[in-house]
Parts: structure tokens; C-alpha cells; sequence
């Protein structure tokens, strides 16, 4: 289907600072890792299953990599990137499993900026598999409710909502949240066999562009 949003521009983006290709093989992806809770507990849970946690912030990506090296996962692949670019020049088409996208920021003064309000979102969509699933999580009511009405009318994908439980402790904003009594939620998005994207034809940059 072709969405009725701007198309993504996926050939200017400028490659990762030491960009590195990964092979065409199935693989989870956790976008804004943050320390890496979220990640360590997925990589542990699930060995069969290769993750890569992305995380743009030095310093937070740092500590993430140092639990890495104190409680080493072989299926765990920290990366210090910026999201888009790293996923426009690394990911193949169908190639992610599952995609979290936990406690992101909600942009309160660029609603543009939200996931599902970006025409980057298309592009992530041509990564995820059939049947593949993404994971958003917030503990902002109005976020989820705005992410929950874009699936419906402009993206048209199925969706499950839910309430995540209490003693819930996937990352450390999620245990501040819980703490605080905030109604954390997440969705759990589908993508149907046959739905289509604009870019479903597209193949990774691997780097070109690089910017020294």
C-alpha cells in the first residue's frame, strides 16, 4: 500500500561515524537501549536470538558496553549510532524479527518527531518481517492513544494494547515509572504477510556517504 505521507528520504541519510555492515540473517533490534537493561535481560532470556541495541548517546551506550564486557552475552550487539541512519544503511528488507521501542522520547514540543508520526516509520516497516512485531512503550497515556489512532487510519496495521504489570522492570525508566504509579502501557504491532511498503525494494547503503 502506498501510505498517504511524504515519502522517506532513505538515500540522503548520511552513514554512522564507523559504520560496520552486519550479514542478512534474522535479528531483533532495540532502538534507544539506553544502559542496556532492556537488552542484557532479552539477550539472556532469548540466546537463540541476535539482538542489537542502539543507543546514540556516548555515555549511556558506554555503560551499556561495560555490562556487556561484565556479563557478556554472544548475542548481544551494542551499537553507538544514531537510529535512522544506522537502520537505513545496515538493515536489509524483512530481515527484523522484533523491533522495542521502549520509553522514547515524546517530544512534547515536536509531535513530528514521534515515531509513528514520521514517514521514517514506512521505512522501519520494510525491515520488520511478516509477522514480525514492534514493541512501543510509554508511560504517557496521550502518547500511546496518538500512536494507538495513527495504526489505525494511516499506517492501517493491527495492534494489541497493554498494561504492563507492575512489578515490570525491562528498563530503569520503566521502574521510576512504575514506582511513581504512572500508567505505563505498551503496543505490540503487527505486520500482516501481505502488507507492502514503498520501500520494500530497497537495499542497505552499507556505508556509502561515510562522513569522516
Amino acid at each position: 500500500m502506498i501510505m498517504p505521507i511524504r515519502q522517506f528520504q532513505a538515500h540522503r541519510m548520511q552513514a554512522p561515524r564507523h559504520f560496520k555492515a552486519i550479514e542478512n540473517t534474522p535479528i531483533c533490534v532495540e532502538i534507544g537501549a539506553g544502559k542496556g537493561k532492556h537488552a542484557l535481560l532479552f539477550s539472556g532470556l532469548q540466546p537463540a536470538q541476535t539482538l542489537y541495541a542502539v543507543e546514540r548517546t556516548k555515555e549511556k551506550f558506554l555503560a551499556m558496553q561495560k555490562q556487556q564486557v561484565l556479563d557478556p552475552r554472544p548475542n548481544l550487539y551494542p551499537v553507538h549510532a544514531d537510529a535512522l541512519p544506522w537502520i537505513v544503511h545496515t538493515l536489509y528488507p524483512v530481515q527484523v524479527e522484533q523491533f522495542f521501542i521502549l520509553y522514547p522520547n515524546p517530544e512534547p514540543h515536536n509531535p513530528a518527531q514521534r515515531w509513528l508520526n514520521m514517514p521514517f516509520f514506512e521505512f522501519l516497516l520494510s525491515r520488520l518481517k511478516p509477522e514480525g512485531t514492534i514493541t512501543l512503550a510509554s508511560n504517557i497515556p496521550e502518547y500511546i492513544a496518538e500512536a494507538a489512532q495513527q495504526l489505525e487510519q494511516l499506517w492501517q496495521l493491527p495492534f494489541e494494547k497493554q498494561v504492563i504489570a507492575s512489578g515490570s522492570a525491562r528498563t530503569h525508566f520503566e521502574i521510576k515509572y512504575l514506582e511513581r504509579g504512572e500508567p505505563c502501557q505498551q503496543l505490540v504491532i503487527s505486520k500482516p504477510a501481505t502488507y507492502q511498503t514503498r520501500f520494500d525494494n530497497f537495499m542497505p547503503l552499507l556505508g556509502q556517504n561515510h562522513a569522516e
